[in-house]
Parts: C-alpha cells; sequence; structure tokens
C-alpha cells in the first residue's frame, strides 16, 4: 500500500480493510473502542465482521492555565475515567491542583454530555479483562491516541491492540510501549496529514456517529 496510489476510499472502505487484518488474528471476545467521530466509521467496520462489541472513547484535553490549547494531560472515558498528565509539562508550568481538578470536572461533564448525545443511557462497557481494540482513523502525532492508550491501560484489560488503517512509523515506535499490538495498513512516507490517503475524508457527522452507534452489539 505504499506504492505512491492513495490506499482509501474512505472511512468505511479502511474500516473493512482493517478488518480484515483484524479478522487473521484469534482475538477472545474484543471489546472494539472508537475514537470520536472519525474513528467511529472505521470500528464500526471492524465490530460488525469480528461480531464484536463496540463504544466510544472520548479523550478530553486538560489545558494550561491561560493557555487552553497547549495540553498538560487528558481525561480518558470509560467505566472508571481515567487523568492521564504529562508529568514534564505539569513539572514545568506548576499548574495547582485545584486548578486540574477543575479541569478535569469540567471535561468530564463535557464527556458525559457528549455520551448522552451519541449513546443516549447507555452506559460505558467495562474494559477490564478484555481484550481491548482502539480504532481510529489515522494517527499523526499520536498525542490523542498515547493518552487514549494510557488511560485504558488503567481499566486493566487483559490485552490492547491498536488497529488503524494509516500512521507514520515514527509515531508508531512512539506508540509500541503503550500498548501489547499494533495493527496498522499503511505506514507511507513522507507522511504529511491523516486526510491525504484518503479520497473522500469529509468530516463524520455527529447524526452518523449516533447512527452507527444505533446499529453496534451491545
Amino acid at each position: 500500500m505504499d506504492d505512491g496510489t492513495i490506499p482509501f476510499d474512505n472511512r468505511q472502505d479502511a474500516g473493512r480493510k482493517l478488518a480484515r487484518k483484524l479478522s487473521e488474528k484469534d482475538f477472545e471476545d474484543p471489546l472494539i473502542m472508537a475514537l470520536p467521530r472519525g474513528g467511529v466509521p472505521v470500528a464500526h467496520e471492524v465490530a460488525k465482521a469480528l461480531g464484536a462489541e463496540m463504544d466510544l472513547l472520548f479523550v478530553k484535553k486538560i489545558g494550561a492555565p491561560d493557555w487552553p490549547e497547549y495540553g498538560i494531560g487528558a481525561v480518558v472515558d470509560g467505566t472508571n475515567p481515567q487523568i492521564v498528565l504529562t508529568e514534564e509539562i505539569v513539572r514545568q508550568l506548576r499548574p495547582s491542583p485545584e486548578y486540574i481538578d477543575a479541569e478535569v470536572q469540567r471535561q468530564l461533564k463535557e464527556i458525559a454530555r457528549r455520551r448522552v448525545a451519541y449513546l443516549g443511557d447507555r452506559q460505558p462497557i467495562e474494559m477490564k479483562d478484555r481484550t481491548v481494540i482502539i480504532v481510529d482513523d489515522g494517527i499523526a502525532t499520536g498525542g490523542t491516541v498515547k493518552a487514549a492508550l494510557k488511560g485504558v491501560r488503567k481499566n486493566q484489560p487483559r490485552r490492547i491492540i491498536l488497529a488503524v488503517p494509516v500512521a507514520p512509523l515514527s509515531t508508531l515506535e512512539e506508540l509500541k510501549d503503550q500498548c501489547d499490538e499494533i495493527v496498522c495498513l499503511s505506514t507511507p512516507t513522507p507522511f504529511g496529514a491523516v486526510g491525504s490517503f484518503y479520497r473522500d475524508f469529509d468530516q463524520t457527522s455527529d447524526s452518523e456517529v449516533i447512527s452507527l452507534m444505533a446499529s453496534t452489539h451491545n
């Protein structure tokens, strides 16, 4: 897939191709966790092919004081939501514990709001002792995925598999210690943006997420 052609027609096509690769492996009762919104159409194809349960994995950035775009960590959704702080940045900026707690509570409320919007009253699926397959439509720098992997690990799954259609090798190298296995279909060089490897990379709408999640196993 690294011959210069565009490997994926759209997210559904990428999901079907990823599902074929994952189907070659023997995962016992896997749980598919999709990073919304773009990861949902990909993960939906994977869950359908594997006959697996699927849930959403929300990751919300904790911004620095007076500089909300600069992340000092993230809140990761789940039955046991986790706070993942970037210790080096926290040491450097020294935000107060009260500030961090307030930001965590604010992001937890936003996660709860989005979960209700997408899933109604469906509760998060327990990850403990499960083989958790985290799916996105691609990875560039890997910041969100790294937080997701650390947050999921704290929920004590049996195994964590990171499954994406496309990502740069350098980023996968940085992530490999955070999970048990990585399945990635294409690692083009040079990389650029994830969307350049899709013919159709229109933004996934809220209504599409709601529709796909309504049709998944639960």
